[in-house]
C-alpha cells in the first residue's frame, strides 16, 4: 500500500476528490487520517527490501511527525512516515551518491514490472522535449478554481516539461524549435523573477522560493488594480525562473524541495542528446505547492482561499557544467527572455527573501514611471531570532554598512539618477532597457564567448577590465544611463526591502570583499574615464547638470579610497601624540597612562600597527584567507583594539579641547564676521573645528537615520563599526589590491553530469522521424517515490548528514609554513630597525641616541662580517689544498 502523499491533511481530499491525499481508511474508532489519535494500519511491504532502500534513500534518522502548522492563515503540514518503525541506524549518508543512483532509476524497469516504453518525437529532428506525469498529490493540490480557470491549461498541472538544451543560450530560440509553456499558451507576461542559485542549501533555496510565491500572492490578491486584474489572471503574467550553475556546485537535498514543490523529478535528465552533450536542464511546471525554510509543506486550504499560494509558472534551468553567474544570466535574458519577452525582470540571488510585497513594489516603481530602466530595493542583514546575529561584529558592521547605504548613499544617488550599483541579490530592469549595448556589453565577462568574441571577450581583455566584471552589476547600470539616445535613469526603491544573510566569518568577509572592492574600484575609473558617453544619451540639460555633479563626487570619494590606507595611519599616530605627549608650556600631561608610560605605550601600539599593516601584505600575498583564518581574526582584534583606544583617545581630546578653553574664548559672537572667522579658521582654538566633525561623522548619521525611521542600527551597529572601521581599510583594501590579479573565469567539468543517462536518436517504425525511447512509468510508482521525496525535503537541517569541514590541503600547509617564517624574519628586522633609528627607547632608560647607536651598529656590523669571511677564506684554503693532495694521489 503506497504511503505517498499523506502530507496534506484529509480535508483537503475531501474538497478536491478521492484518492487525492492518501488511501489509509479510517480507524475503528471512525478517525480520519491526519486526525489527532488516528491509528496508522501497518503498511504492507517486504521489510529488508524497505531496511536496504531506506539505507541508501533516506536521510533522516527520524521522520518527522504529523502537526499542523499555521503563519498568516497558511495550513502547513509535515508527513509522518514513520509509521511506528525504529530509527534506522545508518549513519553515514552520501547525499551526492545517492542522487547519482537516483538518476538511473528510470533506465530499469519499475518497481513493479508494470512500466512499458514510449516513443517521443525530437521537435525539428533535434530538441528532446518530455512531458511527465507528476505526483498525485501535487496535481491534486491544485484548486478546482485555477485548474478550469480562465486560460489555464490541463497539462501544466498534471505534466512537468522536461527540455534537454543542446545548444548555447543565444541559440535557444523558436527558430531552432525551442519554446516555453507561457509563450506555447499565448500568455504575456509582465514580470520575469530570477533567482540564480550557485551552492546555497536548502533552507536558503526554500527561503527566497517560499518569500516570492508570497509576493506573488500579494500581487493575485490585489484588489483594485487596473492593471493585473485585466487581459487575464495575475498569475498567469508572472514567470519565476530558478537558473542553477551547475550540477556538481548544487547541494543534492535541494532537489528534493524543487520536487516536492513539482519543478524537478529525479532519473530524467540527460546528459547528451545521440552524442551532442546538454548545456541546461530545463523544467517547467505550474505548482500551487511550497517549502518554507523550516522544512514545513505550505498546501491550499479551501477554507482560506484569499490565503493560500496561487499557482505560479515556474521555469527550472539546471546548467550541465558551472559557468559562473554571468553566463547565468545570458541563459535569463537572452535565451527566456526574447521568448518571453517581459516588461520588468526582477533579479534574486539564492538565499535574499523578498519582504512582504517587495517584488509589487519594485514592479510599481517601473509602472509608475516610464524612464525608469532599473532599480534596486532595501536589502538588510538577517540578524535572526531576537537580534543574536549582532553579538557577532562582523555582522553588526555589516548590518551598519548595509543600513547607512540605504539610509544615505543610495537616495543620494537616486536623486542624481545614476545608481552606481543595483545589488544583483535585490534589482531589477525594464527587460527593453537593458537589451542591446548593455547586455552585450555585460556579456562580454562571459568566459563561454571567449573564443567567438576574440579580443572582446575576456581572454583578450587587461586585467583591469576583468576586475570590472569582478561587480558585474555595475557594469549594467553604467551602460544602461549612458545608452545612446535612450533618457534612461536609475532609482532606489525604500518601499521595497529583501532580507540577506552575510559572512559570518572573517575568510568568507574577506574573499566576498576582495570582489567587491576591486570590481567596484575598477568600474569606477572606468565610469569616471567614459563620463563623455553621456552626452551621446537621451537625458535632458537639467538631467546632465547632476550627472556633472555626481561625476565630481565620485571622484573625491576615489581619491580618498586612493589615499585612505594613509589617512588612517596618520590619523591613528597623530592622535596619539597629541594626546600622550606632554606639553610643559600648556600643562597638559601625557594621558591615560601619564607622562612616562603613555609615550612607550604609544610607541609599541604605533609599532604593533605597523607589523600587522606589514603582516596583511605577507597574507595577502601568500594566502588564500581560509588557509589563514586564524591569523586572520587575531588581525582583526589587533585593529579593532587600536581603534578602540584611538576612540578613547579622540574622546579626551574633545573634551580637553572644549574644557581647557572656555568655549566663549574659542568662538566669538561679537559680530558674524568674527564668528565666521573664529568657527572656520580656529586661530583661537579648534572648538569649531572639533564641533564640524563631530556633527559631520555622527550627528548626520543619527539625524538621518531617525529621519529614515529607521535609527535602531545606530544604537546596536555603530559602536561596532567605529571599532572595526580601520579594518575595512588595513584588512580587507590590502588584500584586495594585492589579489587584484585573481581573476578566476575558468569553469570546470562536471563528473556527476557522467552519471546522467543518455538519450539516443532512433528511427520511428516508418524509418523517417528522429524519436527517443522513454521508459513510462506507471503513477502508482511515481507517488510510492514521491513519498520518498518529501521525506527527504522536510528532513530538519539537524538531523541531516552534517556537512565535513573543509580540510586544510597540502599546498595549504606549504603557504602557512613559509607565511610564518616570512612572518618571523619581517618582524625581526622590524625590531632591528627600530632598536637602531629610533629615539623613543630614551623614555625607558636608554641613555644613548639614535645618532651614538647607529655607528655602534655600523661596528658591531662589519667586525661579524669579516670575522665571517676570515673563516668562510680558511675553509677555501682547505678546499684547495685538500682537492690538489687528492689529485695527485688519486687513481687513474
Amino acid at each position: 500500500m503506497s504511503r505517498a502523499a499523506i502530507f496534506y491533511t484529509v480535508h483537503t481530499k475531501a474538497a478536491y476528490g478521492p484518492g487525492a491525499f492518501g488511501h489509509y481508511p479510517a480507524d475503528q474508532h471512525g478517525r480520519m487520517p491526519g486526525s489527532p489519535g488516528y491509528e496508522y494500519p501497518e503498511p504492507e511491504y517486504d521489510v529488508e527490501a524497505s531496511r536496504l532502500a531506506e539505507s541508501r534513500l533516506s536521510v533522516m534518522h527520524r521522520a518527522p511527525t504529523m502537526q499542523d502548522w499555521g503563519q498568516n492563515g497558511e495550513a502547513l503540514s509535515v508527513p509522518d512516515f514513520a509509521h511506528g518503525r525504529p530509527d534506522s541506524t545508518y549513519q553515514e549518508f552520501d547525499v551526492d551518491e545517492s542522487w547519482m543512483m537516483r538518476q538511473q532509476q528510470n533506465q530499469l524497469a519499475g518497481g513493479l514490472g508494470r512500466s512499458k516504453t514510449r516513443k517521443v518525437k525530437l521537435v525539428q529532428g533535434s530538441v528532446l522535449s518530455i512531458d511527465y506525469p507528476v505526483p498525485s498529490a501535487i496535481k491534486n493540490a491544485v484548486e478546482p478554481r485555477y485548474r478550469s480557470g480562465p486560460g489555464s491549461m490541463e497539462e501544466e498541472f498534471t505534466k512537468m516539461r522536461y527540455t534537454a538544451a543542446t545548444c548555447d543560450p543565444n541559440d535557444f530560440t523558436l527558430r531552432n524549435g525551442f519554446n516555453l509553456r507561457p509563450k506555447m499558451y499565448n500568455r504575456h507576461t509582465e514580470l520575469l523573477i530570477a533567482i540564480t542559485y550557485y551552492n546555497e542549501d536548502k533552507v536558503l533555496l526554500a527561503r527566497t522560493l517560499h518569500g516570492t510565491m508570497q509576493n506573488i500572492r500579494d500581487i493575485v490578491n490585489l484588489k483594485r488594480s487596473k492593471f493585473w486584474n485585466k487581459g487575464g489572471p495575475a498569475w498567469q503574467k508572472i514567470v519565476v525562473c530558478l537558473v542553477f550553475d551547475g550540477i556538481d556546485k548544487v547541494d543534492k537535498n535541494v532537489f528534493d524541495v524543487l520536487a516536492t514543490v513539482g519543478i524537478y523529478q529525479d532519473g530524467v535528465l540527460k546528459k547528451d542528446v545521440n552524442g551532442k552533450e546538454t548545456v541546461a536542464h530545463i523544467f517547467e511546471y505550474t505548482s500551487q505547492v511550497s517549502v518554507t525554510p523550516d522544512q514545513q509543506l505550505v498546501r491550499p486550504d479551501p477554507d482560506k482561499p484569499h490565503r493560500n499560494l496561487p499557482p505560479v509558472q515556474f521555469i527550472f534551468c539546471l546548467k550541465q557544467k558551472n559557468s559562473k553567474k554571468i553566463n547565468s544570466h545570458r541563459w535569463l535574458f537572452n535565451a527566456f527572455g526574447r521568448i518571453l519577452n517581459p516588461e520588468v525582470a526582477i533579479l534574486i540571488d539564492a538565499g535574499t527573501k523578498p519582504g512582504p510585497r517587495a517584488l509589487l513594489s519594485l514592479w510599481e516603481g517601473f509602472y509608475n514611471d516610464r524612464d525608469l530602466g532599473g532599480a534596486c530595493g532595501e536589502i538588510h542583514v538577517m540578524l535572526g531570532k531576537g537580534g543574536k546575529m549582532l553579538l557577532n561584529p562582523l555582522v553588526a558592521v555589516q548590518n551598519f554598512e548595509y543600513k547607512i547605504s540605504n539610509v544615505l548613499d543610495k537616495p543620494l544617488e537616486s536623486a542624481f539618477g545614476y545608481v552606481s550599483v543595483l545589488p544583483g541579490a535585490f534589482s531589477a530592469y525594464r527587460f527593453r532597457a537593458i537589451m542591446g549595448r548593455p547586455l552585450e556589453q555585460y556579456f562580454h565577462g562571459d568566459h563561454t564567448l571567449s573564443k567567438s568574441l576574440g579580443k572582446k571577450g575576456i581572454d583578450g581583455m587587461n586585467i583591469f577590465k576583468k576586475n570590472m566584471f569582478l561587480a558585474e552589476d555595475r557594469i549594467l547600470c553604467f551602460e544602461l544611463v549612458a545608452k545612446a539616445s535612450q533618457k534612461w535613469h536609475l532609482s532606489y526603491i525604500k518601499a521595497s526591502k529583501g532580507e540577506t544573510d552575510v559572512p559570518e566569518g572573517a575568510a568568507e568577509f574577506i574573499g566576498q570583499r576582495r570582489r567587491w572592492l576591486n570590481g567596484s574600484f575598477a568600474m569606477s575609473l572606468y565610469s569616471l574615464m567614459h563620463f563623455g558617453r553621456m552626452y551621446g544619451s537621451g537625458h535632458n540639460l537639467i538631467r546632465l547638470f547632476f550627472l556633472h555633479i555626481q561625476f565630481v563626487y565620485n571622484l573625491v570619494n576615489v581619491l580618498f579610497s586612493w589615499f585612505s590606507l594613509a589617512a588612517f595611519y596618520l590619523t591613528t599616530t597623530i592622535i596619539m601624540k597629541l594626546v600622550g605627549t606632554p606639553q610643559v608650556l600648556s600643562e597638559y600631561h601625557g594621558w591615560p597612562f601619564g607622562d612616562t608610560a603613555t609615550p612607550i605605550v604609544n610607541v609599541l601600539i604605533k609599532y604593533i600597527y605597523i607589523a600587522f599593516l606589514v603582516l596583511q601584505f605577507v597574507l595577502a600575498l601568500g594566502n588564500r584567507p581560509k588557509g589563514a583564518q586564524y591569523t586572520y581574526v587575531l588581525s582583526f582584534m589587533v585593529f579593532g583594539l587600536i581603534q578602540l583606544y584611538l576612540l578613547v583617545l579622540t574622546g579626551y581630546l574633545v573634551y580637553r579641547a572644549f574644557t581647557g578653553t572656555p568655549i566663549e574664548e574659542q568662538i566669538s559672537f561679537e559680530s558674524g564676521k568674527a564668528f565666521f572667522d573664529s568657527f572656520f579658521g580656529g586661530d583661537t582654538g579648534v572648538a569649531g573645528l572639533i564641533i564640524i566633525a563631530l556633527f559631520t561623522i555622527y550627528g548626520l548619521n543619527y539625524i538621518a537615520s531617525f529621519l529614515y525611521l529607521d535609527p535602531w542600527h545606530m544604537f546596536h551597529s555603530f559602536p561596532q563599526y567605529l571599532v572595526l572601521m580601520s579594518t575595512y581599510i588595513n584588512i580587507l583594501m590590502v588584500y584586495a589590491f594585492n589579489n587584484w590579479h585573481d581573476v578566476s573565469w575558468g569553469t570546470k567539468g562536471s563528473d556527476t553530469a557522467e552519471a546522467l543517462p543518455s538519450a539516443m536518436i532512433v528511427k520511428d517504425e516508418k524509418g523517417k522521424e528522429a524519436v527517443v525511447e522513454e521508459i513510462e512509468q506507471e503513477q502508482e510508482d511515481i507517488d510510492s517515490k514521491f513519498e520518498k521525496v518529501v521525506w527527504r525535503a522536510l528532513a530538519p537541517m539537524s538531523e541531516m548528514a552534517e556537512e565535513k569541514p573543509e580540510k586544510k590541503d597540502v599546498e595549504d600547509s606549504y603557504k602557512s609554513f613559509r607565511t610564518g617564517l616570512v612572518i618571523l624574519w619581517l618582524l625581526c628586522n622590524i625590531v632591528l630597525i627600530v632598536v637602531v633609528t629610533t629615539d623613543d627607547f630614551i623614555t625607558l632608560g636608554v641613555s644613548k641616541a639614535a645618532d651614538v647607536r647607529t655607528p655602534t651598529y655600523f661596528r658591531v656590523l662589519l667586525y661579524s662580517t669579516a670575522v665571517l669571511s676570515i673563516v668562510r677564506f680558511f675553509g677555501f684554503l682547505w678546499f684547495i689544498g685538500r682537492t690538489g693532495i687528492m689529485c695527485c694521489i688519486a687513481r687513474r
